[in-house]
């Protein structure tokens, strides 16, 4: 009578073990950089409303409105803090009233090491309304349309 082999040989389980230790390392640095780009969207979302309420502004007042802090921009009526970050400033253009600045800055803690600290940057850069979007982030984190 033949004996039937029951679980599984030491070897099996650990080619089982290596492939599980293989995908770990492919993918955890994959979902760090995925957690990153997720995290720097935020700035977009909250630069866009900003540059809303500036169009508005500019429309009205003719000048491009400024602010040196988060709690300037909130008193504004400006949704300036997120869980990641927060636009930090606006500033007017010397040479044109209705250009300048809007800043969101990633806080330097709690966050992807790899955007910390970085900053996105909204400039209107004419009368017409133009907006370019320019940042300190590594490229592969950069939202869409940044440079």
């Amino acid at each position: 009578m033949k004996k039937v082999q029951k679980g599984f040989t030491l070897i099996e389980l650990m080619i089982v073990v290596a492939i599980i230790g293989i995908l770990a390392a492919i993918a955890l640095p994959a979902y760090q950089d995925y957690m990153a780009r997720s995290q720097a969207s935020e700035s977009v979302v909250l630069l866009d409303g900003a540059r809303t309420f500036i169009e508005e502004k500019v429309t009205v007042d003719s000048a491009f409105p400024t602010w040196s802090d988060t709690n300037a921009a909130t008193t504004a009526g400006i949704k300036a803090q997120g869980q990641y970050g927060a636009i930090s400033s606006a500033t007017q253009d010397s040479t044109n009233d209705d250009a300048g600045t809007i800043v969101y800055t990633f806080k330097s803690s709690g966050i992807n090491k790899n955007i910390q600290s970085d900053t996105v940057t909204y400039t209107r850069t004419t009368a017409t309304g133009a907006w370019a979007c320019t940042s300190t982030l590594a490229s592969k984190y950069k939202p869409k349309g940044c440079s």
